[in-house]
């Protein structure tokens, strides 16, 4: 292409093309629809995607055929996490009561394990790894939240009766607090590696998994603090977790607003904070 040519769109190599990362979402997704063989820049895929892209774009077009399914995962995780963070923060005077959320198991069965599967899938089906796992994951913690919560399955029950206690007090018994404190522990491991692949995708991403570390660290500890019979400082715990997670939170509804807006061709486009050229990657090192 010539050096006067400020097309958005340049030729690659035979039939392929190239989306420029200034180009406009929904002109870009258009292009992405009609091209049979499309190159988009690293900026552009990752603002769709979440995902920073990893060597040629595939020429059979996945995304030709499905919507993006990012904002469907992300729908799901904050409309599970944003309720349960104000629960643990105490708010509206849920407190000690609330400290497991169990008000909202139909929004960690459906929003959180449902959405966030079916976008798993679909992320898998578009090539996108890193999304692809984080939802997955999340999905079926969300799960597993809902049906330890579900009192059909009587799973802190089991530890009461174990201990001489009633069914009913199964949640507050200190060895399912303990018990349950290694799944927030290994939980905060599993972001901490996000957090380290987030520095290849946005300051939002970065931002999630940076507060989600946090609050699964309150959380174990939390847990504990409560199974050593250190209640005040338990309970300190669970709102400090919580406010974490409601950090989280505010960073995941900006960046699904986003997607959303760049979606339906919003004229005001939202920043998410590109980091996917601070650290260049393993394919681009090898071209050097």
């Amino acid at each position: 292409m010539s050096n006067g040519d400020t097309s958005s769109a340049e030729k690659d190599f035979g039939d392929s093309e190239h989306l420029a990362k200034d180009m406009e979402p929904e002109a870009a997704l258009q292009r992405i629809r009609t091209a049979g063989s499309i190159s988009i820049s690293p900026d552009l895929f990752e603002k769709l995607y979440l995902q920073p892209r990893l060597g040629a774009a595939p020429k059979s077009g996945v995304r030709n055929i499905v919507g993006n399914p990012t904002p469907l995962g992300l729908c799901g995780f904050l409309l599970s996490l944003t309720p349960l963070s104000c629960d643990l923060m105490g708010w509206r005077g849920t407190g000690a009561a609330s400290l497991n959320g169990a008000a909202s198991i139909g929004c960690y069965y459906f929003f959180g394990g449902v959405l966030m599967i079916v976008s798993a899938v679909m992320e898998f089906i578009c090539g996108n790894t890193f999304p692809c796992v984080v939802f997955a994951s999340f999905g079926a913690f969300w799960l597993n939240w809902g049906v330890t919560l579900t009192p059909f399955y009587d799973i802190a029950g089991q530890y009461a009766e174990a201990d001489g206690m009633p069914a009913s007090a199964g949640p507050s018994t200190p060895t399912f607090l303990n018990a349950y404190a290694f799944i927030f522990l290994w939980m905060g491991v599993l972001c901490f590696i996000f957090l380290i692949c987030s520095l290849r995708t946005n300051i939002a991403f970065f931002i999630i998994f940076f507060t989600l570390v946090m609050a699964f660290a309150f959380l174990a500890g939390a847990f504990w603090q409560l199974a050593n019979g250190q209640m005040a400082l338990g309970y300190r715990l669970v709102t400090a977790g919580g406010a974490f997670a409601f950090v989280t939170c505010l960073a995941g509804w900006w960046i699904f607003a986003a997607l959303l807006l760049a979606a339906v061709d919003f004229p005001v486009p939202i920043p998410v904070g590109d980091l996917s050229g601070m650290i260049k990657g393993m394919s681009e090192k090898t071209k050097v």
